[in-house]
């Protein structure tokens, strides 16, 4: 297959790579340059702009940061849609609200192309081995063509609906994981005195109803951060988690909806950033509470 993809972060780049190793034709476009041009020598060409990527693809993927980065790369002067992209077949597997992709939709059919949005669940290590689990939206004679590139990325892929049902369902999946990280860090607070050794400690709560799927993969880099180590490398940064946060109580506020955990949540996390560690991963915040959490009363 001749695929496209846009956005080469941590994930575009995994899902390159992913893509490279099973002997696909990847061209690859970032608005940072420097972040395309890495994978040029696992064999990727790289795109100088996204029309001239869309123009030597079949197929698109982008994975971008938000509603304005997908808009810049897609609708630009020299965006995807710029040329003739008749009969293509765009994949968005951007974490963002509904709304957006039924817009990018609109904009993808008025020019004879198709769209399949399918954000995903799991980090760099699962999209490097084809493990994310894809929550896809659109018609369906769009996503069974879009199937046996997504079956190569993902160890399951769920057609939820339409057009926008795919962001809905990720941003729900997302939620309680984002949450999380805050609950185990005040969690720990209330065992720390028990001098418990950390990676023991994540071990018990990963074999409880304490722990959620997350903690059996991710519980050492975290038991790690408690003895003071750095995470590395990053693979979802709290500037990033606090995107997603502002995007479910965006999406929440328009369905009428009080998301109240997540709106506490959001608040822990802004400090964390204001604290310097906005590019720092999520394993670091129950460490981030532990040692910071008791010094703010004027927070609770």
């Amino acid at each position: 297959m001749k695929i496209g993809i846009a956005g080469t972060g941590r994930m575009g780049a995994a899902i390159a790579a992913r893509l490279l190793a099973r002997g696909h034709a990847v061209t690859v476009w970032n608005r940072t340059p420097q972040k395309a041009q890495a994978l040029a020598a696992s064999g990727a060409t790289v795109g100088a702009t996204p029309d001239e990527l869309a123009k030597k693809s079949d197929f698109v993927v982008t994975m971008l940061t938000d509603a304005g980065a997908i808009d810049a790369t897609y609708n630009g002067a020299h965006g995807l849609l710029a040329g003739d992209v008749r009969g293509k077949l765009f994949i968005d597997m951007s974490t963002v609200r509904p709304e957006v992709e039924k817009a990018l939709a609109a904009s993808v059919r008025a020019k004879g192309a198709a769209l399949v949005e399918c954000p995903v669940g799991g980090t760099v290590g699962p999209a490097k081995e084809g493990k994310l689990f894809g929550c896809v939206g659109g018609e369906a004679v769009d996503v069974e063509r879009a199937r046996p590139l997504l079956d190569e990325l993902c160890r399951r892929v769920e057609h939820v609906g339409v057009i926008g049902a795919g962001a809905s369902l990720k941003l729900a999946i997302n939620l309680p994981l984002l949450v999380y990280y805050q609950a185990l860090g005040e969690a720990l607070s209330l065992c720390q005195s028990v001098g418990i050794e950390p990676a023991r400690l994540l071990d018990i709560f990963s074999d409880t109803s304490g722990g959620p799927n997350m903690l059996k993969v991710r519980g050492p880099t975290i038991a790690a951060t408690l003895q003071g180590k750095e995470t590395t490398p990053v693979t979802f940064d709290v500037d990033l988690i606090r995107k997603d946060l502002r995007t479910m109580l965006d999406e929440a506020s328009a369905l009428g909806v009080r998301l109240p955990l997540t709106a506490e949540a959001l608040e822990r996390y802004d400090q964390a950033a204001r604290d310097g560690l906005g590019a720092s991963d999520s394993t670091m915040l129950p460490a981030y509470w532990l040692r910071h959490g008791q010094s703010r009363p004027a927070d609770h």
